[in-house]
């Protein structure tokens, strides 16, 4: 993901997929606006220590998920292995790649962005999510907006939003880029059972 805001430098970041195989039956989906205010919210409310997008091993998966969505993370830039535990009957959503900024940094961005998510060996559908006005809350310290505060910007990307997964095992390979930026994260998966 990257992130552009008045006065500040722009930050790389990408985000993680779930899809397809081992799914139940369509639950209801996020808008454009609320899928990616509220995860940007999710974010950018965790101090950089617990960052789920910094984490390396998937120990902050769990950090401030809202009860009726389960977000996944990409990184800032590198590869990383993640192991969660994830509630059973939750709908998963994520971005292969993403950003905020102007509608100006979108068109650049989602010209050149790309991505794939392969769940339980089967690839996942993304959404392109175009430049869309979203309301961000973020938390002190947090290594995605370097500032707290609320505020509005523009949020773009390739969006994967998932019915709740079956119980058990699943393996998630999250792959996206846009321009010279590029980010990886396997995810293995447990589904709580009810």
């Amino acid at each position: 993901m990257r992130i552009t805001t008045a006065g500040a430098g722009i930050v790389a970041v990408a985000l993680a997929a779930l899809a397809g195989c081992g799914t139940r039956a369509s639950e209801g989906r996020l808008s454009s606006g609320e899928l990616q205010g509220r995860w940007w919210t999710w974010a950018s409310t965790e101090p950089a220590p617990t960052n789920p997008v910094a984490d390396q091993d998937g120990s902050a998966c769990e950090r401030n998920q809202p009860e009726d969505v389960w977000f996944l993370a990409g990184t800032f830039g590198t590869r990383a292995e993640r192991a969660c535990t994830v509630p059973d009957g939750v709908p998963l959503a994520f971005p292969l790649v993403n950003m905020i900024g102007t509608p100006a940094d979108c068109a650049a961005f989602m010209s050149t962005a790309e991505g794939s998510a392969v769940l339980d060996g089967e690839k996942v559908d993304a959404d392109a999510h175009q430049a869309e006005t979203i309301e961000v809350r973020s938390g002190v310290g947090n290594p995605l907006t370097g500032t707290d505060g609320s505020f509005t910007a523009h949020g773009c990307g390739l969006w994967v939003q998932l019915p709740a997964l079956e119980a058990g095992e699943h393996t998630l390979k999250i792959r996206g880029r846009s321009g010279g930026f590029s980010v990886g994260v396997d995810y293995t998966l447990t589904v709580g059972a009810a």
